[in-house]
C-alpha cells in the first residue's frame, strides 16, 4: 500500500473534520492498521471492532440477529449491517467493513475463497457495498487485496480515487 495514499485519505478525513471506524471480519484489524498508519490518525480513526464470526457481528456490534441466518456472513446485507454499526457503535461519520473468505479453506461454490465485500456507511445517508471476486486461496494475498479494496472504496467516497 502506497503510503501517500493513506496520507490523502488522513488529510482529506482532517481537512473535513470527519471520523472513521472499521468493522473487520477476514481482513482481521487490516484495514484498521492501513487507517493508523499516518501520523495524527487519532484525529479522525475511533476504532474498530474484529468480528470474526456472526454471534460477535449480532452481539458486539449489533448487527441484527437475522442477517446471518438470512444472507450469511459473506453479503452485501452482512457488509452493509457491518458498516453502518461500526459508524453507531464508535459514533462517527464513516463505517468501513470487509466480510469475505480469505482461504484457503471455507466458501462455497456460490462464495469461494477470495469472495469478499466491503461496504461504506456514512451519517449522511449515503451507504455502499461493492463485491470482489480474486478466485485465489492465497489467505495473506486476498487479505491484502480487500484491504486494498476497502481502502479504494474510502477514496471513492471522499472524491480522491482516480
Amino acid at each position: 500500500m502506497e503510503p501517500k495514499r493513506m496520507e490523502r485519505i488522513a488529510e482529506e478525513m482532517i481537512r473535513r473534520g470527519m471520523t472513521i471506524a472499521t468493522a473487520e471480519a477476514d481482513t482481521a484489524g487490516y484495514i484498521g492498521h492501513l487507517l493508523c498508519s499516518p501520523p495524527g490518525a487519532s484525529r479522525y480513526f475511533h476504532g474498530g471492532v474484529i468480528a470474526y464470526v456472526g454471534e460477535t457481528k449480532s452481539r458486539v456490534l449489533g448487527v441484527a440477529p437475522d442477517v446471518y441466518p438470512r444472507y450469511g456472513a459473506v453479503s452485501q446485507e452482512m457488509a452493509l449491517a457491518m458498516a453502518k454499526q461500526a459508524r453507531a457503535f464508535f459514533g462517527t461519520d464513516v463505517g468501513i467493513s470487509a466480510s469475505g473468505v480469505a482461504g484457503p479453506t471455507g466458501g462455497s461454490p456460490q462464495k469461494p475463497p477470495g469472495t469478499f465485500w466491503i461496504a461504506v456507511s456514512s451519517s449522511d445517508g449515503s451507504d455502499l457495498a461493492v463485491e470482489h471476486r480474486w478466485n485465489s486461496t492465497d489467505r495473506m494475498a486476498n487479505k491484502e487485496r480487500a484491504a486494498d479494496a476497502a481502502i479504494h472504496l474510502l477514496e471513492q467516497f471522499l472524491g480522491l480515487a482516480i
